[in-house]
């Protein structure tokens, strides 16, 4: 994966590049059209460069040179309006670093927000749970041992039992019935 990246990241560089083009080249149109322009943005930035340069090349070569000719306005005036140019260039892509950095911040502090939210849920919901485990078990510590019970359940049998007995009014005497001798004859009695 980190691989990719690289070629992903000069593949954006290029195309920032490309697309900052445009706008360093109406800087430059604008440095050589506006004196002011030319004078003080573009000349300035333009010979401090050719000074830095030309001391270091002069070291490298192992001379010592005290004094460095300036460039002339047109040369200067050219190359100050090409760093111009590759600043902007160089400022927009810097701005499009920025913006992904906080981007990815953004989304990385959204991330640890959910992962602390969803903590915080399991934190709640264990100690919920803790609360009703300990319920629970003052329940099932305050519940009468399984023999008691049937004790208790076996004595009510036995109370039940001696009520019935004694609130069953005695039996009443049934006085005898004379008995039918069936059921009348339908065809008798009727003319």
């Amino acid at each position: 994966m980190v691989v990719g990246a690289f070629p992903m990241a000069k593949l954006l560089y290029l195309g920032i590049r490309q697309v900052s083009k445009p706008l360093a080249n109406r800087i430059k149109e604008a440095a050589r059209r506006s004196e002011f322009f030319k004078t003080y943005i573009c000349l300035p930035p333009a010979q401090l460069y050719h000074w830095v340069e030309m001391r270091a090349k002069m070291r490298l070569m192992g001379f010592n040179a005290e004094t460095i000719k300036p460039l002339n306005e047109e040369a200067a005036a050219e190359l100050g309006a090409e760093l111009l140019g590759e600043a902007t260039i160089f400022l927009v892509a810097c701005g499009c670093l920025v913006l992904e950095y906080s981007r990815q911040k953004t989304q990385q502090r959204r991330k640890e927000g959910e992962q602390l939210a969803a903590w915080d849920a399991m934190r709640d919901e264990v100690d919920h749970l803790a609360l009703v485990l300990e319920a629970l078990q003052a329940q099932v510590q305050a519940a009468p041992p399984p023999g008691a019970l049937e004790e208790l359940q076996a004595q009510m049998r036995e109370v039940r039992a001696q009520l019935c007995v004694q609130d069953l009014p005695p039996a009443p005497q049934e006085e005898p019935t004379p008995r039918d001798e069936g059921p009348p004859d339908p065809g008798l009695g009727q003319d």
